[in-house]
This record gives C-alpha cells, sequence and structure tokens, in this order.
C-alpha cells in the first residue's frame, strides 16, 4: 500500500485504512505534531499558523494558543524515556516548519530502548553512487569473459565473490568463506515444444518457452490437458491451478498436464502433477499485467522425475484451445534436456570489528545471477549497494556487531542463504537481531517497495517474525522525512530473507520491482513508464550495466545505510 511522503517523519500513511496526515488541508499542521509532546515529553507544540509552529521545553511558560491534543500515529518515533536536545529552542520563539520536520525527522533515528540521542542519532555518510556504478561495472567485466554470466558454480561467479571478499578485506573487515555444495543445473541443449498435426507450431527457446531449473530430462507425446485454469486472470495470483492435489482428481495419466502460474511454487505445482501421473509438465505466465511474457524461474532441488517447462501465456492460450479444465484437444511433442551436478560455490561473509559479537546485525544480497545473463540489476545491484555500504560504513564503532553476507546459488532455490540458516546453532540464532535483504535494487523501469513486516500486505494470513515491523517502520520512516515515496510488498518465499523468516528473525528489505508491471499509480509516485515492466530484461542477456536505475540505487543506499546503522546502534 502507499506510503504518503507526508513532512510527520514517522507517519505511515495507509490512505486504504489509515486516516492520510496532511500540512495542506485546514488542521493538517495540528493532526501531523499533535504527538509531538507525546512522544517528547520536554517539548511542547502550539499551532501558530500554517507556517510557523511555537516550540517551548517543559518547565518554561506554556506558548499561547489552542494545544494540540491528539496524537498522531508514531509522528516522531517511539516514545524516549530520557534525551539531550542539540538545538535548543527559546520559550515563545517561533520556529520554521521546516526546522520542526527536521527536528521530527531527526528524533526517528533514536533507538526504542531509550538510549540518549547522541548515541544514536549521528547521521550516516552519504553513499556515493559512483561507488555502487564501480562495482557493478567490476561485476559486468567479470561476467564478460566467463560465459556472460556469474551463476553459482561457475568461473564467474568465483570471480565475484573473489572480489567481494578483497574488497572487505581491504575495508578492515573480518571475512570468511563460506563454501558448501549444491546441485547444479544447465540444459546440455535446448527444451523442444511443438503441437502435431495440421498447422502446427513450433515454439522458440529463450523466447516462447524455458526449461524450469531442476527438471527431469526425457522425450514425451502426448495430449495436453487444462488444470484448474483462470482466464482472463483478472489479478497476479488470482490462479491456484495446480497448487492442490485435488486439482488432479480427474486427470488423465500420461498426459501433458498444462498448468498456470499464480499462489504457489513452481515446485509444488510441478509435484502434485507427478503425483496425479502426468508425463510432462508446461506452466505458463498467469496473463495478468505484468504476467505474461516468458518467466525463466527454478524447481529448487532436488531434481524432479518428469519434463518440465515455463511458457509464454501466448504459448498457453494456444495450447489449452480454449478449455479451461480438461482435455484441449492439443497434442504436443515436448523434450527437455537437462544437467544435474554437485559443485561447490560458496557465501562471502564480513564481519565488522566493532560491536558485540552476541548480538547481530544482519544485510545480505545474493551475488549469482542466472545463466543466461550477467544479472547487474538482479542482483549486482543489491550485492554493489551492500558492498559501497561497507566501504563506507567501516570505521563506525558499532555497539552491535554487523555482518555483511553475499549469498550463493540464490537463483537455483535460496542454496546460500538456507545453508548458512540451516548450520546455526540455536544460541547463534538468537545471536541474530535481525536479517536486513537486497534484491533487485536497481530497477530501470523502478518503483521503491519496503518489505511488509507487519503482514499488512499478505493475502493469506501468514505473518512476518516478531521485530520486521520496526524494520519496516525504520525504513518508512526515514522515506517519509524526505519526502520519498515508496510503496509496501508483502514478503513471500523468493529471496534470501525467507530462511531467516522461517527460524524466527526479523526480517526486513528493500526491492524496485522484476517482471511485474508498473501500474499508473506507480508511474504517478515514481515517473517511469506504466503497463511496462519494473525490469524488462529480468533473467535475460540484457540485464548489463545500462539496465540499472541510479536514481534506485542511490534511494536504497541511502536508506539502507541508515537503517542498518540505526538498528547497529541500538541498546
Amino acid at each position: 500500500m502507499v506510503r504518503t511522503p507526508a513532512c510527520h517523519a514517522g507517519g505511515r500513511g495507509f490512505e486504504s485504512r489509515r486516516s492520510r496526515l496532511s500540512l495542506h488541508r485546514p488542521g493538517g499542521i495540528k493532526e501531523s505534531f499533535a504527538g509531538l509532546h507525546e512522544e517528547f515529553p520536554d517539548v511542547r507544540v502550539t499551532i501558530e499558523s500554517m507556517v510557523a509552529v511555537r516550540l517551548t521545553f517543559a518547565g518554561t511558560q506554556a506558548a499561547t494558543g489552542q494545544r494540540a491534543e491528539r496524537r498522531a500515529h508514531g509522528c516522531c518515533g517511539r516514545p524516549q524515556s530520557s534525551g539531550t536536545y542539540p538545538h535548543q529552542v527559546r520559550p515563545g520563539r517561533l520556529v520554521p516548519l521546516a526546522l520542526v520536520a527536521s527536528l521530527c525527522a531527526v528524533a526517528v533515528t533514536a533507538s526504542s530502548s531509550g538510549a540518549p540521542l547522541s548515541e544514536t542519532q549521528a547521521r550516516a555518510p552519504r553513499i556515493p553512487v559512483a561507488g555502487i556504478v564501480e562495482h557493478l561495472r567490476a561485476f559486468q567485466r567479470i561476467a564478460g569473459p566467463n560465459g556472460g554470466n556469474r551463476s553459482a558454480g561457475t568461473r564467474g561467479y568465483d570471480a565475484s565473490a573473489r572480489y567481494v571478499a578483497a574488497r572487505m578485506r581491504a575495508a578492515g573487515y573480518r571475512v570468511r568463506v563460506q563454501q558448501f555444495s549444491f546441485p547444479f543445473v544447465i540444459d546440455r541443449s535446448p527444451p523442444v515444444l511443438r503441437t502435431l498435426g495440421n498447422g502446427g507450431a513450433s515454439y522458440r527457446a529463450g523466447r516462447d518457452i524455458a526449461t524450469l531449473s531442476y527438471s527431469g530430462s526425457g522425450r514425451v507425446q502426448a495430449g495436453v490437458v487444462a488444470v484448474d485454469l483462470v482466464v482472463p486472470s483478472p489479478g497476479a495470483n488470482a490462479s491456484t491451478s495446480g497448487c492442490e492435489a485435488s486439482d488432479f482428481a480427474s486427470f488423465p495419466r500420461g498426459a501433458v498436464a498444462l498448468l498456470q502460474r499464480g499462489t504457489c511454487f513452481f515446485r509444488v505445482k510441478v509435484a502434485n502433477a507427478a503425483a496425479a501421473g502426468a508425463a510432462a509438465v508446461v506452466v505458463f505466465n498467469e496473463g495478468s499485467p505484468g504476467r505474461r511474457e516468458l518467466v525463466s524461474a527454478t524447481l529448487g532441488p532436488p531434481q524432479v522425475s518428469i519434463p518440465a517447462l515455463s511458457a509464454s501465456f501466448a504459448v498457453g492460450e494456444e495450447l489449452r484451445n480454449g478449455v479451461r479444465n480438461g482435455p484441449t484437444g492439443v497434442t504436443v511433442e515436448l523434450e527437455t534436456d537437462v544437467l544435474v551436478e554437485r559443485r561447490r560455490t560458496s557465501n562471502v561473509i564480513a564481519d565488522s570489528r566493532a560491536g558485540r559479537a552476541d548480538r547481530l546485525v544482519v544485510a545480505g544480497a545474493h551475488l549469482d545471477s542466472v545463466e543466461r545473463g550477467p544479472g547487474i540489476n538482479d542482483n549486482g545491484s543489491g550485492s554493489a549497494v551492500l558492498l559501497e555500504v561497507a566501504e563506507q560504513l567501516a570505521s563506525t564503532p558499532w555497539r552491535n556487531r554487523v555482518r555483511f553476507a553475499w549469498w550463493g546459488a540464490e537463483e537455483l532455490g535460496l542454496v546460500g542463504s538456507r545453508h548458512y540458516v540451516g548450520r546455526l546453532s540455536p544460541a547463534a540464532r538468537r545471536q541474530h537481531l535481525l536479517y536486513l535483504n537486497l534484491d533487485m535494487v536497481g530497477s530501470p523501469n523502478y518503483a521503491l517497495f519496503v518489505y511488509d513486516g507487519d503482514g499488512s500486505s499478505s493475502r493469506f494470513g501468514a505473518r512476518p517474525p516478531a521485530g520486521s515491523a520496526a524494520i519496516e517502520r525504520a525504513f518508512t520512516r526515514f522515506f517519509a522525512s524526505r519526502r520519498i515515496p515508496h510503496l509496501e510488498t508483502a514478503m513471500g518465499g523468493n529471496s534470501d530473507h525467507a530462511a531467516f523468516a522461517e527460524a524466527g528473525i526479523a526480517v526486513g528489505g528493500l526491492f524496485t520491482g522484476a517482471d511485474g508491471r508498473k501500474t499508473e499509480r506507480q508511474a504517478a509516485l515514481f515517473g517511469g513508464r506504466a503497463g511496462q515492466p519494473h525490469d524488462s530484461c529480468y533473467h535475460r542477456p540484457c540485464d548489463t550495466l545500462r539496465n540499472v536505475n541510479r536514481r534506485a540505487l542511490d534511494r536504497v543506499a541511502q536508506a539502507v545505510a541508515h537503517v542498518l546503522g540505526r538498528f547497529a546502534r541500538a541498546a
């Protein structure tokens, strides 16, 4: 939901379910600053006019005029039990509204423990975008001579990991490389899908169809059977095709299951089809706005037993032949040839030298690309922002230890982050205060999404771990204090935060969009082109340095430095 870029630093501004506070309507200033006294008991607030606010401190004569009594939701962060204020205001002095807003924004950085502002409000240094781009250029140079990619288990990934480790050691961090093995997967030959009979059509690998990672190998000739399709789809995840075993109650064994993207993981759909006796599976894109093109996806290890393809919505329309459930009357020939073998790859983990080792603030990004391209936005962008933030903050005397992590094999099923979390003892898990995730934060047609930490955007009732809402608030307050528009997005489970959330560790993060299409509302907030994908090069060879938006990188980097610093300093 939309976060209004209101002046009140902590206002959440959920337009659909919470009253919006505005400085541009009668009473707006009063509502926006009504909570200042309750949040900071040393301060009194009186509305003098639409352009000035009177502040007096406790122990002085109260300013004249009507005192604001009603509390605005979280205007200046959580209540402070004590604190010193860097700007003393004389009783009765008129202060410009901008100064009051600045005070409100600074107060947000205070920790919830009530530590003095002098300990928690130190501003993070500005993160230079030029440094982020320097790292992205390095990733691009690495991909070029290594098959055009930096995928896990390849020389391109290993060179990327060496680059990150060397930079972090040079910055003074304690660096370790966590090795692990995983089932590497690649097509031996391109997949084949064609319809048989009069007017038969052949579909193009990489344009119309793709092998789902960890598909089985094989050649199948059989009739197509549609399974619980929703066409037209009214929106993303409206379809539950193949998500339940009951969807296959009358499925004929030996047929090719035609499934639709939506709601559950691809692996769930394929596993249910295989259990029902399907000889092969085609999962086509859902058909709602932003979900029509071919999507590259993974089933995650281990390899399944039957061939499985993804397809564009247009291919699905032709194969379903007007049918939503049952035999479509179309016969196809389908073939996949997949190599799966054990390979080794790594996570790069770097710890600050300052801070308590038993209180870890962790920030991470996956370092690997897909096999089809260099992955400069997905996820060179998150990796480069994380690296530049780490370098700029290297000398900070943190109260809590900060751990930066670059994950391997995310594109093959979140393997690296799951390996890391899976090896933590219960005691070690409790030492992890939170995890911040950066995945695709430079999308060319970007929108600025904050991970939903309170569960308000979840359609399925899942709630993030305790503490996640505080991370969301820290990001939204940062953006609101700078009048930067932002939206929230449901977390889901398709990036590296998932393993931490499953372990009960508070999670949060930022995201700027993948293959979903930008809405008119998003275009009004962020610019760009409505109706076009946030990243038209998602999982494609064109995901190069030209495929990143530097303004998005800048906004994400400053927010991450601020929020990371806030929690790293918290008692």
